[in-house]
Parts: structure tokens; C-alpha cells; sequence
């Protein structure tokens, strides 16, 4: 079929009365299935059950440095936790502070703490006129209601498939000493599955901010979240590049378990360089005498080592990419073609970024709830909820089973294309 904008009014009237009557169909059915989030599978889940059985009340509790993970103490997390953590972020162990199950926590810890103490003896954000974030976009939504909870000014930078536009980025932060932070998901990155190129980690590591309390927050919630064993998109190690560079105190790295093991019961860490490090435990000790070192040591004796952690991977990967794979597929044959809507096809990570026709993300999302398909709401993915084009959608196909995203792309690509034909013919 040629594009719809190609297409006169009557056989837009047409297809319109088609569509309609299929979507009927679909309605007629009864489903209910929601795409909402980014959440694991119970098959995923299933895999990490060994984790309830590698300790027990016979267990040897004692971690590798004599300390009772049953007792107070060990601020930073065993020594174990802090090696495997530190692997994973691919940092020195001296770098790597443990902290309870989720990043999202001690990204929030992070930004409450600038704000009501400052970082590293920088004045306290709440006691300054103006405190700005710079947020690549689309980008993920629960970083920006931190932000937003804050009542921190958020500004928008487009992402392109290198990473954020970092021309933008680097006049802003030399420019305005309020610009505190920019967020950052850098690999497969949340919603577009873009991942950072060598050359945008490079110029993030060399930015010159006005303010000297800037930080990058790192997000790495992918990092080793592959769907293909030959297809792997590979991103440098900011960190070190930080270092290399001669600002090794710019940025805040924040890895966790959650999408490895069981997500709310895994483990985080901040990554960082020593003095960060020192100045998050000095706030940290009035908060904790020392998180949960059990889940620490169980979590070290269930992965073992990061080849035991990549061996774990591979299984989700197997349950995850047939997914991604049905929902590319639905939407080259349904809509290739129709000029109706672009899509990602990420190598990683939990989602696929749909752009529709300008103006209609809203109601394409609002269609597909009226068929009994739950999607992230329209324009989530940018700041303060507001898409200026409204057109993005986020697609999660990581719950549902195959024949439930079957029948979730279904009803999608028919909201898509009942939409699409209602805003052509509007402008006939």
C-alpha cells in the first residue's frame, strides 16, 4: 500500500471505515494487557530463584573478610559485593559505594543531598535563585520526576543516535553556572535503545561547566543488558575518561541488579571517583550503619563472578528478544512503508521508541486503552510530561508472553493506523 498522505480523500474515507470495523473486531474481545513498563517477565523472575536457595540457616554468613553479613556495619557493602559491583560498572573496587536494592533511590538520595547540603562543599542547591538540569529527550521518565520533585528547572536536548547533542550540551554548561546536572541513560538508553559513541562520552569528559558542583548522573541501568551475543553495542568507560581528562570528580555512575536478579531486591551502586565516594558516605553513616549484607553475600555466591553474571544474561536474552523481535516484525508489516511512524531496533536494554505523525501519540495511546491495550502514557518521556510534537510513544515489550504482544501489536498498529487517517483527513 502507498503512504497515506499519498492517498485522496475518499480512500482515506475509505480505509477509514475498514479500520474501523477491524478495531471493532479487536474491541469485541476482551483483552486487557498492559505494556505500561519496563518490567521483567515471570520467566525472567524464574531464572534468579536459585538466589532463595544459596543461603539457608546452615550457611557459612562470614564474608571473605571475616565480616558477619548477619551483624551491623561495613558501610560501603562487603568486600565481595564492592568487587562484583565494581566489574560490572567497570571501575576500580576503590571507586564502587554499595548501597540498598535500587539506583533510583540513590540517584533521588543524590539530588537531596546537592540540595540540602550541596556536593563537596559546594553551597547547598535550595539556598541558590536557580538550579537547572539539562534532559536528553525522549529519556526516562522517572529521572525527570526527581527532578521535577525538586523543583528543578529541566531543560530538553535533543538525543540523537550518538548520544545527546552535545554541541547544545557543551554551551549550556559553560555558559550557566544553575546547570547542575544532566541525565544521562548511555547505553541502550531508555526509551531508544541509542547508545553513547566513543566521541560523546569523550566530550562529556571534557566539559567545561560554569558550575563546579556539575555532575553527570550516569545511569547505567543496561550495561550488560545485550538481546544478541553478536551484536553488542560497546560504550566507553566515563569515568576513566574523567580521570584522563582532569575532571575526575564530574560524574556520578549509578548501576544496579534490578533488571539481573529481582528487581526491588537486588543491589545498587554509585560508582565515582574517591573524593564523591567520601563525601556520599559522610551523609550516608546519619542514614545506615550498613545495608542489607545478606542480599549482598547472596547475590556474590549466586552470580559468582561477572562471567557467571554474562552466563545469567544470555538467559534473559533468549527470553527477551523474540519479543522485541515479534513487535519489529508487526509493525515492518503493518506499517513499513505508510510514512504513518518510525521505530527503533535496539541491540539492548527494554525498549522501542515509536515515533507517530506529529499530533498523535495522545490519542494513538488513548485508542489502543479504548481496545484493551495499557501503554505508557504519551509524552512521559519527556519532562513534565509535555512532547512538543507529541509524537513519541514507549514500547515495552519485556511482560507480556509472545502471543499476548501479538496481540498487543495488533491492537497498536491499528490505533496507529486510525489515528494517522483521522489526522490526514483533518488537514484534507
Amino acid at each position: 500500500m502507498k503512504p497515506y498522505s499519498k492517498l485522496t480523500k475518499e480512500e482515506l474515507k475509505k480505509l477509514k471505515g475498514q479500520l474501523e470495523k477491524q478495531f471493532e473486531e479487536v474491541k469485541a474481545k476482551g483483552i486487557h494487557l498492559d505494556m505500561s513498563r519496563g518490567k521483567p517477565s515471570k520467566a525472567q523472575l524464574d531464572l534468579s530463584n536459585g538466589l532463595m536457595d544459596v543461603l539457608n540457616g546452615d550457611s557459612d554468613l562470614v564474608s571473605s573478610d571475616g565480616v558477619d553479613c548477619r551483624n551491623y556495619g561495613v558501610l560501603d557493602g562487603i568486600t565481595e559485593a564492592r568487587k562484583l559491583l565494581a566489574d560490572m560498572s567497570e571501575v576500580p573496587e576503590r571507586n564502587i559505594l554499595i548501597y540498598g536494592n535500587s539506583s533510583l533511590n540513590v540517584m533521588f538520595d543524590t539530588v537531596s543531598r546537592a540540595m540540602t547540603h550541596g556536593i563537596m562543599g559546594s553551597t547547598p542547591w535550595c539556598k541558590l535563585d536557580k538550579v537547572k538540569f539539562l534532559c536528553p529527550v525522549p529519556g526516562y521518565d522517572r529521572h525527570f520526576a526527581i527532578t521535577e520533585y525538586f523543583g528543578i528547572e529541566m531543560i530538553n536536548v535533543p538525543l540523537l543516535p550518538t548520544g545527546p547533542d552535545m554541541d547544545m550540551v557543551e554551551k549550556l554548561v559553560a555558559e550557566d553556572p544553575a546547570i547542575k546536572g544532566i541525565w544521562c541513560v548511555p547505553k541502550y538508553s531508555n526509551p531508544t535503545g541509542v547508545s553513547y559513541s566513543d566521541e560523546t562520552v569523550r566530550r562529556f569528559a571534557h566539559l567545561k561547566p560554569a558550575a563546579k558542583d556539575f555532575r553527570i548522573f550516569w545511569d547505567n541501568a543496561y550495561s550488560i543488558h545485550h538481546l544478541y551475543d553478536d551484536k553488542r553495542d560497546v560504550i566507553l568507560e566515563l569515568l576513566n575518561e574523567c580521570v584522563k581528562a582532569g575532571n575526575p570528580d564530574m560524574v556520578f555512575k549509578f548501576i544496579s541488579t534490578s533488571k539481573v536478579s529481582f528487581p526491588g531486591s537486588g543491589i545498587a551502586a554509585l560508582a565515582a571517583s574517591r573524593a564523591n565516594i567520601e563525601d556520599a558516605k559522610s551523609f550516608m553513616k546519619f542514614q545506615t550503619i550498613g545495608h542489607d549484607k545478606l542480599n549482598q553475600l547472596r547475590h556474590v555466591r549466586f552470580f559468582k563472578d561477572m562471567p557467571g553474571m554474562y552466563e545469567h544474561m544470555r538467559k534473559h536474552a533468549a527470553i527477551l528478544r523474540p519479543k522485541f523481535e515479534k513487535v519489529e516484525d508487526v509493525l515492518e508489516k503493518e506499517i513499513g512503508g505508510l510514512g504513518i511512524g518510525t521505530w527503533t531496533k535496539p541491540l539492548g536494554g527494554y525498549f522501542i521508541s515509536f515515533d507517530s505523525m506529529d499530533g498523535c501519540a495522545k490519542a494513538i495511546v488513548a485508542k489502543a486503552k479504548e481496545a484493551g491495550l495499557i501503554m505508557t502514557g504519551a509524552g512521559a518521556t519527556f519532562p513534565y510530561g509535555k512532547d512538543p510534537k507529541d509524537s513519541n510513544i514507549r514500547i515495552a515489550p519485556s511482560f507480556p508472553t509472545v502471543e499476548e504482544l501479538a496481540q498487543a501489536a495488533e491492537i497498536f498498529v491499528l490505533s496507529v493506523k486510525l489515528v494517522s487517517v483521522e489526522k490526514l483527513l483533518g488537514a484534507k
